[in-house]
């Protein structure tokens, strides 16, 4: 375990080219969405500019952004922390998600080709697999990649930019609950499949919509545990 608390291997490397600041800003924003670095964490200059290999005034500037972005706070003599979200940041967050992902299911069961349903098929069963290997981290990857894929065969632009506005912020909500969730998730996903394939819109909305609740209250219910 290093100082900061990111357990090895955590770290990513910071990918050319690009500016320093910005390569900086996505590792963190990864760690922190990843929960690497853990709600309420102390964020040390010094350490994480250590831990990417960096000087400390890059890991200063994603710093000060990702406070902007709400994902970090600072504190007046005491420095950065990683922020802790309110039930009432997470309840709102992952209610406006219901209403996108549920239009986006609509809109897929209209226009989804054979191509699309592969493509879901396949990702359903690497979601599987790595439920069944307890692989939490490719688990919540397969989710957002699931998700994502049903936003593209939508064909909506708009509806997918206003859903990638929120998509870390749903990666950040839907970690803690990957292993509770786990094998019920991509049953829900299969019926999802099914209900596109069918180009059932009515059903493909209801599933999505109960699907995303199901991820709502299950967050809520772990806060209270």
């Amino acid at each position: 375990m290093l100082s900061t608390g990111l357990p090895q291997g955590a770290v990513p490397k910071l990918e050319r080219p690009g500016p320093l600041r910005d390569r900086v800003y996505e590792a963190l924003l990864e760690l922190i969405t990843t929960r690497a670095l853990q709600p309420g964490q102390h964020l040390v200059e010094s350490e994480l500019a250590g831990h990417l290999g960096v000087s400390r005034q890059p890991v200063r500037e994603a710093l000060q952004r990702l406070n902007t972005e709400g994902w970090v706070d600072l504190r007046p003599a005491q420095g950065a922390f990683v922020h802790e979200p309110t039930e009432e940041e997470a309840d709102q967050l992952l209610t406006v998600r219901t209403l996108l992902e549920a239009e986006a299911a609509r809109l897929a069961a209209a226009n989804a080709n054979s191509a699309g349903l592969t493509a879901l098929e396949t990702l359903c069963a690497e979601g599987e697999k790595a439920v069944e290997a307890d692989d939490v981290d490719d688990a919540v990857a397969m989710n957002a990649r699931f998700h994502a894929k049903i936003m593209e065969l939508a064909g909506n632009a708009v509806l997918a930019e206003l859903a990638a506005q929120v998509d870390r912020r749903v990666r950040w909500y839907y970690t803690p609950v990957a292993r509770q969730r786990g094998h019920q998730s991509w049953i829900e996903h299969r019926e999802l499949i099914a209900a596109i394939a069918d180009r059932d819109e009515q059903r493909a909305t209801q599933l999505m919509r109960e699907h995303t609740e199901h991820t709502r209250r299950s967050y809520h219910a772990r806060a209270r545990s």
